[in-house]
């Protein structure tokens, strides 16, 4: 995966958000299921009158079915003639091509050296708890968790506190061969809104799979009075999965933001994301997110 696009070809970035509601998931998929990136492929072919060609696209975080995003980025490389001839009136084609639960916000060239995955230096997720007894209003059901426990948001923030820093969240991701579960975890706190949803903001240089999803599982069962506040921080140190650990349902977890140095240091954030990754003392598998 170059942080360059081959001769002939512009590198485009894409701002995007879509309601992962009726999809399953970003990345294409065989049998035909429905998935953001296959939309856009798609859109992006029938726009530019790409007949039989894909132009593939890298994005900055994939999220799983039912996982919602604001504030997405991904890439996309483009033959110059293409680029040319619709960069105009791209984003108005894709408005009216796609979805109405995906929209693609801005298409513009990307600066040297930029690659929407590894050129990424953080990622802001939010998730969204309700628990109020009658349940969650139906109008944000696909956006917001109803947990039918009360829960206590500053013991989750001083649980969440002991989670903050360089780790390997092995004890809260799913394992895949060859990756790496060290993540350096840079915000995580909770704040009840006037509306009484619990929204808890989590960024991280990078997450591995179901890695938000078991934070929150485990602040949960803080925030109800299951566990004692030291629980998650107890769990992390044991560095293997605990059946304990729930993976909260999907559809209470949005990407809100994507950070990106200054464009001079998009190349050396790139290659610094790719190299093996291991904590003080130990050995790092290989592989990213």
């Amino acid at each position: 995966m170059s942080d360059e696009a081959a001769p002939g070809f512009v590198r485009v970035r894409l701002d995007l958000s879509y309601d992962g509601t009726g999809f399953s998931g970003w990345a294409k998929q065989a049998g035909g299921r429905r998935t953001v990136q296959g939309e856009i492929e798609d859109a992006l072919r029938t726009v530019t009158r790409s007949q039989g060609v894909t132009y593939e696209l890298t994005v900055a975080g994939r999220t799983d079915a039912g996982v919602h995003a604001r504030g997405q980025v991904a890439h996309v490389d483009l033959p110059e003639d293409v680029w040319d001839e619709h960069r105009e009136k791209l984003l108005k084609r894709l408005a009216g091509r796609l979805g109405k639960d995906v929209r693609v916000w801005g298409v513009a060239e990307a600066p040297r050296g930029f690659n929407a995955r590894f050129s990424a230096v953080w990622r802001r997720y939010a998730y969204r708890v309700a628990d109020h007894p009658g349940g969650v209003d139906p109008l944000l059901r696909n956006h917001v968790l109803w947990h039918d426990w009360p829960l206590d948001v500053d013991a989750m923030n001083q649980a969440a506190q002991l989670l903050l820093g360089e780790h390997d969240f092995a004890a809260y991701c799913k394992k895949r061969e060859g990756a790496t579960t060290i993540r350096t975890l840079q915000a995580l706190h909770l704040v009840r809104g006037d509306d009484g949803i619990v929204t808890a903001t989590v960024r991280a240089d990078a997450f591995c799979h179901n890695m938000v999803r078991s934070l929150i599982g485990a602040l949960l069962f803080v925030g109800d009075g299951h566990r004692a506040t030291d629980w998650p921080g107890k769990v992390l140190a044991a560095g293997v999965r605990d059946s304990a650990v729930h993976v909260v349902r999907p559809h209470g977890l949005t990407l809100e933001e994507v950070g990106y140095p200054a464009d001079e240091l998009l190349a050396a954030r790139s290659k610094e994301a790719r190299n093996k990754r291991s904590l003080p003392g130990a050995a790092g598998a290989g592989g990213c997110c």
